[in-house]
């Protein structure tokens, strides 16, 4: 038996509570995800006729997406405008990538949310889709 004197015990990884205060200790919290993850559910040209919870589900999933993408805007756009500041006069050379990407994502953005107006929904866009799919086809 090792002497307790010569080996003491280490310290716990815990800082000790303090009975002192009334604040909970940080380190004894348990961590919080601020990222709720969703399972992605099926369109609506997948929902069966009459369906109205898959009809709800798959237009919450087109706002989470609506939502996603205009962050992704918002993320390229920001990096378009920070090359703006940085690079000055000599944007169009050294931004070029930047501004490219914005114009790329700016355009696929338009085309599928553009003319969707303030009451946007997944069926309003899936039609505008089916729409520009059958004006495609009579070029």
């Amino acid at each position: 038996m090792p002497d307790k004197e010569a080996y003491p015990e280490p310290p716990t990884q815990t800082p000790a509570e303090n009975k002192k205060t009334s604040l909970p200790n940080p380190a004894l919290i348990a961590p919080v995800y601020y990222h709720q993850r969703f399972r992605r559910v099926p369109d609506l040209t997948d929902c069966e006729e009459g369906d109205y919870v898959c009809y709800y589900e798959a237009e919450m999933q087109w706002r989470r997406d609506f939502k996603v993408d205009q962050e992704i805007m918002g993320v390229i756009q920001d990096r378009m405008k920070a090359c703006h500041q940085r690079e000055g006069d000599s944007v169009t050379q050294n931004c070029a990538k930047e501004i490219k990407d914005f114009h790329d994502t700016t355009r696929a953005f338009l085309c599928r949310y553009g003319d969707l107006g303030a009451y946007g929904s997944g069926r309003k866009c899936l039609m505008k889709q089916k729409e520009r799919m059958i004006y495609g086809k009579n070029l």
